[in-house]
């Protein structure tokens, strides 16, 4: 059950980051595509909610699959399209002011949280392996 803890815990930061940017994004502006749009409604928002419910259940294993699955997309869309593409949504190209601080600031928050939540889907994963070898 702990590996639930982490997992939700990881979630809950991960929608709280991520939502917070989004404000910052409707705010400043920066657009996003359609496609951009949908990849971060289904990737982003919507899988690990999921995969945090399904991580309290029977079906644990694909929880933790889809919470490592989830993570590792949201966290290469991030550096994508903060770090590396120079375009209105790369770090670099939003002044460090009003709303802009509050886009840097959590879209390196967004990494950060991004990458442990690719670890806790990897020990959950771990973890599921053991104790199917234990059974």
């Amino acid at each position: 059950m702990k590996i639930a803890q982490y997992g939700t815990a990881i979630v809950v930061l991960h929608a709280i980051a991520n939502g917070l940017h989004g404000l910052a994004h409707i705010e400043i502006p920066v657009a996003l595509s359609v496609l951009q749009s949908s990849f971060v409604a289904i990737v982003t928002f919507l899988i690990p909610i999921i995969a945090a419910v399904l991580l309290w259940t029977q079906f644990y294993r694909l929880g933790s699959w889809l919470l490592l699955g989830s993570m590792a997309g949201s966290l290469l869309f991030a550096i994508y399209n903060h770090l590396l593409v120079i375009s209105p949504d790369h770090v670099s190209q939003v002044a460090f002011a009003g709303w802009g601080m509050l886009f840097q600031v959590t879209a390196i928050l967004i990494l950060i949280v991004n990458g442990f939540g690719c670890w806790v889907g990897i020990v959950a994963l771990k973890t599921t392996t053991q104790q199917e070898q234990v059974w």
